[in-house]
């Protein structure tokens, strides 16, 4: 049976989402990946770009508000960011919460390749704790 995992930020615009997408596309056969936000907002762009030049498609996602998930049931609840780790309520579904911190890509300002050379590093972060915290558990 694979196991739950539900991530969470503030928007689930950008690092809520690629952690999704990363879970899903890296260990999707012992794994159901989920995203929700405590304020959603729309899937950054950005994001979504840097997600499509490594083969993950986030065209379909949409910004969810974590109550779409209040009684579900998780074996991770997995914060990636502090606003997130503040406000998000006691889940009586999920067996282990986690927490770490992302940089924000909704933060970064400049040029596009600016912005994407910020959000691919970010992705690239996400990426490699994704790998290191759940491949082989």
């Amino acid at each position: 049976m694979k196991k739950r995992v539900l991530f969470l930020c503030t928007h689930n615009s950008a690092r809520s989402q690629m952690a999704e997408g990363l879970l899903r596309g890296l260990l999707g056969n012992d794994y159901e990946a989920f995203s929700a936000g405590t304020e959603p907002g729309r899937v950054n762009p950005y994001v979504a770009r840097a997600m499509s030049e490594i083969g993950i498609d986030l065209s379909t996602h949409r910004s969810k508000h974590l109550n779409e998930f209040i009684n579900q049931d998780f074996d991770y609840i997995v914060t990636v960011c502090d606003n997130a780790k503040e406000a998000c309520p006691y889940f009586s579904g999920g067996q282990k919460v986690i927490h770490h911190s992302f940089s924000d890509p909704s933060a970064f300002k400049g040029t596009d390749e600016a912005i994407m050379g910020g959000v691919r590093q970010v992705r690239d972060e996400i990426k490699a704790w994704i790998v290191k915290q759940f491949d082989g558990k």
